[in-house]
């Protein structure tokens, strides 16, 4: 489990205040491990530590603090909650706002939880995971806790908001490790309901944008229109991506081929596109093509060209 710093900057810019409660220490049966996390802010919360009730509690101590505070608390979660589990968490309990933004070092936040002189076993938990080029896992160590930050983010832009698009993003933005763009052609298509961490782009001509498009990003093509479709596709091709993925049948794949040949690009170059997405063996049905999508990107398999020896053979 890291800290999820993105998450955390997202939150405050839209919510002004902040809390973040995490799994300081566990003891016997527990429903969630050290690291957990979840987010808290007036009228809502995101993530999760687990146990019901003890979720509810925390969350309802985390909107009353102010920014700045930090409390720690040790919960025994029979005797206290009545729950099942046997065990005992400790959970930390920081609030944050523009002006108190935690600052990692090396790809870690260490902080006070109550002795605001960083002890040696703390620096020497520091310097081994410098030495050994890891970081250390999240836990709570003499007065301090110590979590590792959750790596940069991967850009993936989704094009189009209809049926597979909602089922792409449905299943794909609780990731973390994915920082999802989703563009279609006006606002009235995307639903009313978007998932906290997803940016929606209403764009009159997508290709236009795609050409400003992050060179790292990851892209899956699925809009209502061949047309644009295409031209997102030559656009993409032009502009340079890690991963492409176009909606589609074999006979779609070989017209495109033709027509983007025909525009100038290479074989080579027209072979990293990732036609059809998903598992065909899945089915059809739009969350059918969305876990087997996931699937892919999970494995990397966005991006490879077909003669990469390691690029999973597909249906023609």
């Amino acid at each position: 489990m890291a800290f999820d710093l993105t998450a955390l900057t997202r939150a405050v810019e839209a919510h002004g205040t902040v809390a973040r409660v995490v799994v300081a220490e566990t003891r016997g049966s527990t429903p969630r491990e050290v690291g957990a996390a979840m987010l808290v802010w007036e009228g809502g919360q995101s993530g999760t530590i687990g146990g019901g009730a003890l979720e509810f509690d925390a969350a309802e101590a985390g909107r009353e603090m102010e920014p700045g505070a930090t409390t720690i608390r040790r919960q025994a979660l029979g005797p206290d909650l009545g729950q099942c589990c046997g065990g005992a968490v400790t959970l930390l309990t920081e609030v944050f706002n523009a002006g108190c933004l935690p600052e990692p070092q090396d790809d870690v936040i260490a902080r006070a939880t109550g002795n605001d002189v960083m002890p040696l076993s703390v620096h020497r938990l520091l310097a081994d995971a410098r030495g050994q080029g890891a970081a250390p896992q999240a836990q709570l160590i003499d007065g301090w806790m110590v979590e590792p930050v959750t790596p940069a983010q991967t850009p993936l832009w989704i094009w189009g908001a209809g049926h597979v698009g909602r089922a792409l993003v449905d299943v794909l933005a609780p990731l973390p490790d994915l920082a999802i763009t989703w563009i279609d052609t006006g606002a009235e298509r995307f639903p009313a309901d978007i998932p906290e961490d997803v940016t929606t782009v209403p764009a009159a001509d997508p290709a236009v944008l795609a050409g400003h498009a992050p060179t790292d990003a990851m892209h899956l093509v699925l809009t209502f229109s061949h047309a644009i479709d295409l031209d997102l596709c030559d656009a993409l091709l032009r502009r340079g991506f890690a991963g492409l993925g176009l909606i589609g049948s074999a006979t779609k794949r070989a017209r495109f081929r033709s027509r983007l040949t025909a525009m100038g690009h290479s074989p080579h170059a027209i072979d990293r596109i990732t036609c059809p997405i998903g598992d065909p063996a899945l089915g059809k049905h739009p969350q059918a093509i969305a876990v087997g999508v996931a699937a892919q990107i999970l494995a990397g398999q966005l991006g490879r060209t077909e003669t990469d020896p390691n690029r999973k053979a597909r249906p023609a």
